[in-house]
């Protein structure tokens, strides 16, 4: 193990951009698909995962991430699930994650939604105390699920209101999927308290950042990569603040990059434009947010300490409150002075 690696495992993580079901290790996957054997195309071998995870494009990222979730088929999966994805993040010395989930693929597949809060909370109650890590919630509406899946999120969000929920998203595909059309389903989240960080601009061009920010009042943005074709976007995420959750793997795995060499966040840090470091779906794309942070030091040409700082970055951009953001950023530079 390099001294960097060795400092990456030790170093106390915040986890911004991270999917609930898109994070379920081939363990967990395989053990679901056995459970329901001859009901899905997922193999029930965890080494024959590697194969079905090789994507051919962004759609066919799509097509075999629903094979997953249609996995998810009761409470109790759900329960298991986000346990273990809390497990998997805190051996990596993740402190704070905020998870993205889609309540609405697991409701319209008949978990109640009432049932499926209840899972999640008890997985981050359980999570807290057995790993100590804290569990935050974006609920996201599936894009290529259209307005009906826009208004049952929100309805899901704002009538159930689990405890750890913070933050209202918008995943999927972007292409054919306007992000304008979804602005009255987060004006309700954004009165209602929660706040905006829906993905764009991983596989479409600068404009749909521009919309996401615009109409859907963006605090943070899901990937945000091409914002890199755009100067006065730029210029603009840099001033204002706007952060994007940067996944270098997963831009490469879904085809949204050509190669990791050719990834743009090297132009985005320079232009001054804020970002995290994420791992998206780390099992699908054979990852992990270490190996992330060593990818990112490599494209940055980042020491240790340089490192450290996409640490601070994470919880500054996070929306934590900021007793916890204090204390985390407090854990990170006594680690670093110490290493």
């Amino acid at each position: 193990m390099t001294e960097l690696t060795s400092f990456i495992a030790g170093l106390p993580k915040a986890e911004l951009h991270v999917h609930h079901v898109g994070s379920a290790s081939p363990r967990i996957v395989a053990e679901l698909a056995a459970r329901h054997e001859g009901a899905s195309p997922v193999p029930a071998d965890p080494a024959a995962l590697a194969d079905y995870f090789a994507f051919r494009d962004f759609a066919h990222f799509v097509d075999v991430y629903l094979t997953v979730v249609d996995l998810i088929r009761d409470d109790e999966d759900v329960r298991v699930l986000t346990f273990e994805v809390a497990r998997e993040l805190a051996r990596q010395q993740v402190r704070y994650a905020e998870l993205t989930i889609t309540p609405y693929s697991s409701v319209k597949r008949g978990i109640p939604a009432k049932a499926f809060c209840e899972a999640i909370e008890d997985a981050r109650r359980s999570a807290a105390t057995e790993f100590g890590i804290e569990l935050r919630w974006c609920f996201d509406i599936p894009g290529e699920a259209g307005l009906p899946a826009a208004e049952e999120t929100l309805r899901v969000a704002l009538e159930e209101r689990p405890e750890g929920l913070i933050s209202f998203g918008l995943g999927g595909p972007e292409i054919g999927v306007p992000r304008p059309q979804f602005k009255p389903y987060f004006d309700q989240a954004r009165a209602a308290g929660l706040r905006s960080a829906p993905h764009a601009g991983e596989t479409t061009g600068p404009q749909t950042i521009w919309d996401a920010i615009r109409d859907l009042g963006a605090e943070r943005i899901g990937h945000g990569i091409s914002a890199a074709q755009d100067p006065e976007l730029m210029a603009y995420l840099a001033e204002h603040r706007i952060p994007l959750e940067v996944c270098p793997t997963s831009n490469v795995r879904t085809r949204a990059v050509a190669a990791i060499e050719e990834h743009p966040l090297a132009r985005l840090v320079a232009a001054g434009v804020p970002v995290s470091i994420n791992s998206d779906d780390p099992p699908m794309f054979g990852t992990t947010l270490e190996e992330e942070y060593a990818v990112a030091a490599r494209l940055l040409d980042l020491d240790a300490r340089g490192v450290a700082g996409l640490a601070r970055a994470a919880v500054e951009q996070s929306f934590l409150p900021t007793a916890g953001k204090t204390a985390l950023l407090a854990e990170i530079d006594a680690y670093t002075a110490g290493a």
